[in-house]
């Protein structure tokens, strides 16, 4: 479905020729003459009855459609909705299904429906518009039964007052299907974007997913099935072999089924990751490559997850399957799910007792509910759901216990009481503590030290560094402790770094690749020459950030023609996604990293005129234009910023460092400390506020600002350094030695620490 901000990197591409007459849109579907072109879902029945015919009605086959009584479930009776103080209609214009609603000046006016967009448990509307744009509209048709609450109109974003100016308008940047919605509701899109003019010349082989969307392209192997060599062809003529299901055996007094055979790729989870995850695309895809071979892949990082993994934003099933126990063991999508008619290969608890074996398992035992009951169902308890657009429920597939405790000291939810809602976490506990559960990991389970490192404890840096190296561990958990430590650097960060640079996993490569951010350019050169040629397309755009600022003519000629090559690579893939302004932010980082200063105020600029609330581009423009000396344009930049997002601390602290550096104290102050003021997550802005003070003669209040922060960062050296100094400046010496003694324990290893308690336990 539409409707969803990706929040990072790059961006879905998508494609299907637009040629649009008043409201009328035809689209010319191209076929490629290539040595393997698309030959159409429908040249697959003959000899392949039964799959077609699972996947015919499937989600799969109804993902888009064009418009008619048979496919628009919607109410275009002449009815209407009111949001935001627009009153939109929904009527017929003979065979014509029309929308009246507010465009892109705000102005009410008709639009023809050109596509349905879904079935289950929504459908969406396509509204054509200007430059080959196809826009989904924001008010969508609930199509769930009446007796749940469906068969209405309703808003995708009922409590926030969005407008035509707003880029999540469904005339906006994040609504638009080219980009944001058919690279998989279609099959082989080119998206076709021409940044000079802002339009779009999408194409696609297929209107909804069809056999080849998965496949790859089918003449090679209609040519050789009509020749009857079949068996003389590597997967038969397809890109790649998706049937990776497996045999399964149960070991003797096993009550888990194992795969008979290793599972040997990822070639059938990569293929449904491909549009089932949370990611950005890269280029062109490749059939059979893997995944981050053509997407950037998102990790399980806040806002996006839990800081345990479990799903928070729309993540798309991916990124949560592949912390699973059951994706470590083999498992893949097709064991579970029939993968032409995508649905579950058994009802219920069946699905799970393929492997678990039910007399373990499905039993009041082991899940302590009343058989029949919502708690006696796997599902439930080990893949709760949460529910997305408004009316969407999706279940998690990190396929976890749920852990109560976990919610009493981190917050984070558990399936009991996303069930049992009128009670809370501590009642959950005790509970399973009745039933003879016990955890005995709270205080030494990864999801708290990945907590604590990111409020700023350090202490937790050797048991993520230790996470990143274990081989056991899932990888996706492995590259996100690397990242975490490589955001705190140092010995820990290196040594690790240098054990997974060169593995064989991708994902750890280009995740250790970001975490070397820390060091110096020389180091990173020296580490990351040899990953310029990469095999894996994630891994070198990683590396061409990150060597972005090698002066070209400080190395040999032959490792600045390589670095040229990458660099050229990199700009090429970020351009066809041109029309995401998050795309257009990496490349103003990239420009100016690499010192191309006019550039990378273009694409900033780029970047606002797609999405003028894009606070971050704000930032770097206007400290690009802070490093120019043009501070009164910075300023101007900065007041943009503020008027988009009033209560949004880095604007506040930029401004504040702003008028620190043109003297304005007062004014910067009061800046300074919005900023500290609104602080939730980190402690940077109010570190910052609290050095200001002191800096500005008032060290007293300094004190006061750190101890304050001292409370919710206990651990954090950088204040306790501050606090010992300004304390002893204040004469406050007995303070001073306690703040340099708690230094000494957190590290022990520090003999600049060691030295300053010294100073203050000899009275000197």
């Amino acid at each position: 479905m539409c409707g969803h901000l990706q929040l990072f990197g790059y961006y879905p591409v998508l494609p299907a020729r637009l040629i649009i007459s008043g409201l009328l849109l035809c689209i010319s579907l191209l076929l490629t003459a290539s040595a393997n072109a698309f030959t159409g879902s429908g040249s697959c029945q003959g000899c392949h009855s039964e799959e077609f015919a699972l996947w015919e009605g499937s989600h799969h086959d109804l993902a888009m459609q064009l418009p008619n009584p048979d496919t628009v479930l919607g109410d275009f009776d002449n009815t209407t909705f009111t949001y935001n103080g627009i009153t939109t209609r929904f009527f017929r214009d003979g065979e014509k299904y029309m929308v009246n609603t507010d465009g892109e000046d705000g102005k009410l006016q008709n639009f023809e429906v050109a596509y349905v967009f879904g079935v289950d448990p929504l459908q969406q509307y396509l509204l054509p518009l200007s430059r080959g744009r196809l826009q989904a509209l924001s008010i969508a048709w609930d199509a769930r039964a009446e007796s749940v609450g469906g068969q209405r109109w309703y808003h995708l974003y009922p409590d926030e007052p969005i407008d035509f100016k707003d880029p999540l308008h469904w005339t906006g940047t994040y609504q638009n299907w080219n980009t944001s919605c058919a690279e998989c509701h279609s099959t082989d899109l080119k998206k076709n974007y021409q940044a000079d003019t802002r339009s779009f010349n999408t194409q696609f082989a297929e209107l909804n997913v069809g056999c080849e969307a998965c496949h790859g392209p089918g003449e090679q192997h209609l040519a050789l099935a009509e020749k009857g060599k079949l068996k003389d062809s590597e997967h038969g003529g397809f890109p790649t072999d998706l049937a990776q299901r497996g045999k399964w055996s149960l070991p003797a007094n096993a009550t888990i089924a194992e795969r008979t055979t290793p599972l040997q790729s990822n070639a059938q989870i990569d293929s449904c990751g491909r549009c089932h995850s949370r990611r950005g695309t890269l280029g062109d895809y490749h059939y059979g490559a893997d995944l981050l071979d053509t997407h950037r892949l998102a990790l399980p990082q806040w806002p996006l997850y839990y800081p345990d993994g479990q799903i928070l934003d729309e993540d798309y099933v991916y990124g949560s399957f592949v912390q699973s126990k059951m994706h470590q063991a083999g498992v893949v999508c097709s064991n579970c799910h029939e993968p032409h008619s995508l649905k579950l290969r058994a009802s219920g608890n069946d699905v799970c007792t393929q492997c678990h074996v039910p007399t373990e398992y499905n039993n009041t035992q082991h899940h302590h509910h009343a058989q029949g009951s919502p708690g006696a169902q796997c599902a439930n308890c080990h893949m709760p759901e949460t529910t997305y657009m408004g009316v969407d429920a999706r279940r998690d597939h990190s396929m976890r216990i749920p852990r109560p405790d976990l919610s009493l000291v981190m917050d984070t939810p558990n399936a009991c009481n996303q069930c049992h809602q009128d009670t809370d976490a501590a009642w959950s506990l005790e509970a399973l503590r009745q039933w003879g559960v016990q955890f005995r990991d709270t205080g030494s389970h990864p999801a708290r030290a990945f907590l604590r490192l990111a409020q700023g404890d350090n202490r937790a840096v050797p048991q993520i560094a230790q996470i990143a190296r274990d081989t056991r561990t899932a990888p996706i958990w492995r590259a996100t402790a690397m990242e975490a430590i490589g955001r705190v650097g140092g010995r820990d960060a290196l040594q690790t770094a240098t054990q997974l640079l060169y593995d064989d996993d991708p994902m750890l490569r280009a995740s250790t690749v970001r975490a070397l951010d820390f060091l110096p350019l020389h180091q990173r050169f020296q580490l990351l020459e040899a990953l310029i040629d990469d095999d894996i397309t994630t891994v070198r755009m990683e590396v061409a950030a990150s060597l972005a600022g090698v002066p070209l003519d400080q190395i040999t000629p032959k490792q600045a023609a390589s670095l040229r090559t990458l660099f050229k690579e990199y700009v090429s893939i970020l351009q066809k996604n041109a029309d995401m302004p998050g795309v257009q932010l990496q490349l103003g980082i990239f420009y100016i990293t690499a010192g191309d200063e006019k550039a990378a105020e273009a694409a900033y600029r780029e970047a606002l005129y797609l999405n003028p609330q894009l606070i971050p581009a704000y930032l770097n423009l206007a400290d690009l234009l802070r490093g120019q000396s043009k501070d009164d344009e910075a300023r101007e930049i900065l007041l943009q910023a503020l008027a988009v997002a009033p209560e949004h601390g880095p604007t506040l602290h930029a401004l504040g460092l702003l008028e620190t550096r043109s003297s304005q104290t007062d004014i910067a102050l009061e800046y300074l400390k919005k900023a500290a003021d609104v602080e939730v997550e980190g402690t940077r802005h109010r570190f910052v506020y609290a050095i200001a003070l002191h800096d500005l003669g008032k060290p007293t209040e300094a004190v006061v600002q750190l101890q304050k922060l001292l409370r919710s960062a206990p651990q954090s050296e950088e204040v306790l350094l501050a606090l010992t100094n300004y304390s002893a400046e204040l004469g406050q010496r007995k303070k001073a030695r306690g703040y340099a003694k708690t230094l000494t324990q957190i590290a022990p290893g520090n003999q600049s620490y060691q030295q300053l308690y010294q100073s203050f336990a000899a009275g000197n």
